[in-house]
Parts: C-alpha cells; sequence; structure tokens
C-alpha cells in the first residue's frame, strides 16, 4: 500500500483522536458518562491501526539515520554494515506498510455480523442456473471449511439441478471481509452437458453480498409492506405440502418483492423473507448514497455494482480470471471445492488500497 501525503494526514488525525479518546476515558467521571460505551468504541477501531502507523514511523525515522550514515561517513566498515541494516529496513517497512493496510482496511470496515449472499443466474438459461448451482456449492464448501455457519434463506431451483435463484446468509468472524468483493457478474465458458456440437457456451451469474442490518437500522412500517400467502412448490411444479406456508413481501413504496418458501413453517417463511427484504432495502439505500456523494469516485473496485463483469471461469482451460485484480489461476476445479483462499487473499490486496482512500477521504 502505497502512503500517500493525504493518507498519511489522515492517519494523523486518527492519531489526535485516539489521543483525545484517551484523555475522555481517563477522566474520574468517565464510566458513568453516557458517552463513555461510543468512545470506547471509537476508540478500539482506531487503536490498531494507529499503533501500526508509529511502527511504521518508528521503522522510517530508523531509515533516516541510516540514510544520513550514508551519506556523511567515509570508513567502508560502516558503510558496509550502514547498506545491510538499509536492506533490513526496507523490508521491515514493507511488513509494517502490509500491516497497516490491513488494519486500517478492518477500521473503514463496516461491523458485520451476519450477511446475506445472492446468486442469481443471468444469460445462458439452464446453463446460467446450472452454473448458479456450483457457486453456491463452492461458497457453502468454502465456509464450512471456515468453520463459518450458513442458512439457506430462500431459493428457486431448477429441474436439472441448478438455481434462477438462491439465496442464503453467512454468519461468522471474518466471513464478510473474505467474501465483501464477490459482487458482481461473474461469466463461465464451458461446454453445456445439453450441448451436442461440443461448443463453447458462454453463461453468467450475479452475485450479491448484502450486509444484513438490524431491525432497528431499517425500520419497516406495516403499512408500507402487504404480506401474501401461498402453497409451497419444487421446482417440478409438485407440492411440497397442501398448506399455505410460502410468503411473498411486497415493499409498496419501492415495488421491492421478496419470497421464501424453503420452511414448511408459515412463520418460519415470513420471518426469513423480512430478514432478506430488510437486507434488500440497506444494499438499495447504501447504493443511493454512493451514487449522490461519490459519482466521481465511483469505479469497479468498490462499488459492488452487479453490472459489472468481476471474474470469468473457463473451463475447457481449467482457468479462473479476476478483472478487477489481474488475478489468473489455473487450478478451477479446486477453487470450485471451496479452495479460495488463493484467489481471495490477492483479490483482497487488490482493492484494499482504493477502498481504504475513499474511506478516509471524510475522516
Amino acid at each position: 500500500m502505497n502512503i500517500t501525503p493525504e493518507i498519511r494526514g489522515k492517519l494523523e488525525n486518527m492519531e489526535k483522536r485516539l489521543a483525545e479518546l484517551e484523555r475522555r476515558m481517563a477522566a474520574p467521571d468517565a464510566a458513568r458518562n453516557n458517552g463513555f460505551r461510543d468512545a470506547a468504541r471509537e476508540y478500539n477501531r482506531l487503536a490498531p491501526p494507529v499503533s501500526a502507523f508509529r511502527e511504521l514511523l518508528d521503522v522510517e525515522r530508523e531509515t533516516c539515520k541510516c540514510e544520513e550514515l550514508l551519506r556523511t561517513e567515509t570508513e567502508e566498515d560502516v558503510l558496509r554494515l550502514c547498506r545491510d541494516e538499509l536492506k533490513t529496513l526496507n523490508a521491515k517497512r514493507e511488513k509494517k506498510e502490509n500491516l497497516l493496510a490491513e488494519r486500517l482496511s478492518d477500521a473503514v470496515a463496516p461491523d458485520v455480523k451476519s450477511f446475506i449472499m445472492e446468486i442469481r443466474s443471468g444469460a445462458g438459461g439452464s446453463e446460467a442456473a446450472l452454473f448458479a448451482g456450483d457457486l453456491y456449492r463452492m461458497y457453502t464448501r468454502y465456509a464450512e471449511k471456515k468453520g463459518w455457519r450458513t442458512e439457506n434463506l430462500s431459493s428457486h431451483p431448477t429441474t436439472l439441478g441448478g438455481f434462477k435463484e438462491v439465496v442464503f446468509a453467512v454468519n461468522g468472524a471474518g466471513a464478510y471481509a473474505a467474501l465483501r468483493y464477490e459482487s458482481g457478474v461473474h461469466r463461465v465458458q464451458r461446454v453445456p452437458v445439453t450441448e451436442s456440437g461440443g461448443r463453447i457456451h458462454t453463461s453468467t451469474v450475479t452475485v450479491a453480498a448484502l450486509i444484513e442490518p438490524d431491525e432497528i437500522e431499517v425500520r419497516l412500517d406495516p403499512s408500507d409492506v402487504r404480506v401474501d400467502t401461498f402453497r409451497s412448490s419444487s421446482a417440478g411444479g409438485q407440492h411440497v405440502n397442501k398448506t399455505d406456508s410460502a410468503v411473498r413481501i411486497t415493499h409498496l413504496p419501492s415495488g421491492m418483492v421478496v419470497e421464501c418458501q424453503d420452511e414448511r413453517s408459515q412463520h418460519q417463511n415470513r420471518e426469513k423473507a423480512f430478514r432478506l427484504l430488510r437486507a434488500r432495502l440497506m444494499e438499495k439505500l447504501r447504493a443511493e448514497q454512493q451514487e449522490k456523494l461519490a459519482r466521481e469516485r465511483r469505479s469497479q473496485v468498490g462499488s459492488g455494482d452487479r453490472s459489472e463483469r468481476i471474474r470469468t471461469y473457463n473451463f475447457p482451460q481449467g482457468r479462473v480470471s479476476d478483472h478487477r485484480a489481474g488475478v489468473t489461476l489455473y487450478r478451477l476445479q479446486e477453487l470450485l471445492d471451496g479452495g479460495l483462499d488463493e484467489l481471495l487473499e490477492p483479490l483482497r490486496r487488490a482493492l484494499r488500497a482504493k477502498e481504504i482512500e475513499e474511506k478516509l477521504a471524510d475522516v
């Protein structure tokens, strides 16, 4: 990460803010103050990046001293020691910059307890639906390897085994940080099972990672919501049960509609439908604010715009290419089996610096 003068200035502001919070929290009556909890939360958010920034400054000061000796010293033995020390300091500086970038990224990222992933088939008909199923299995297997909990909220399976749409929640430490950049259009190139001529077919699937808000963050006026029930059915049209357990919720002001029918209980489907509606409304508000306040800064890197093609999965070559990070791996099957770390880590590094610059703009 390049520590530009602008970012350095923001970090200095954070350091001053941290010192102010320390003084407030050390006051004799601080614990009885209504704002103590908020101050402690902000302190815990700012302390890690400020600590890393101070460590980086220490290395920079040592580097300056070493460079000064190289300019003024004449003894060859001393010069040789200085050159060796400078190599060590440069390596140390790179590590400190990477540590600072990681802690800054955590500091500016939303505090997310749970989030929702939506996978929808796009262009390509049944082949797109099949690949939507492949991505669903990829993400849930990855979550299982990481020890995260997943919960299916809604799905519309197809007769061939794919999904028109599948929605599930992910809960676990570090889950959102790992998967937050998956939003966008995923393109697949392969020979469909139904293609007798062996021609490569191109299909698309959209993925969205939506922060799941608390009820208090997205308040729903009962008069703005219409709830309908209907009978659940499977992909082939056969009734799962004979009661109207499926739930359809329409948010009248926005026209947004969500359906849940995977559970046998109408109460459970209703609860999941409201969770999904809140998450989609939260995403809609976030997108509108981003459009209004940061139009000139918006780009494929951080926008999460679903119209952007972010990744291509080429089956004939066994290749996966992420177009944002410029990363290409020839381990397609391993990735689809949930081995995503090798792809996600360089992606996070590539997108992190841009995101930090945008988030620090308001510091």
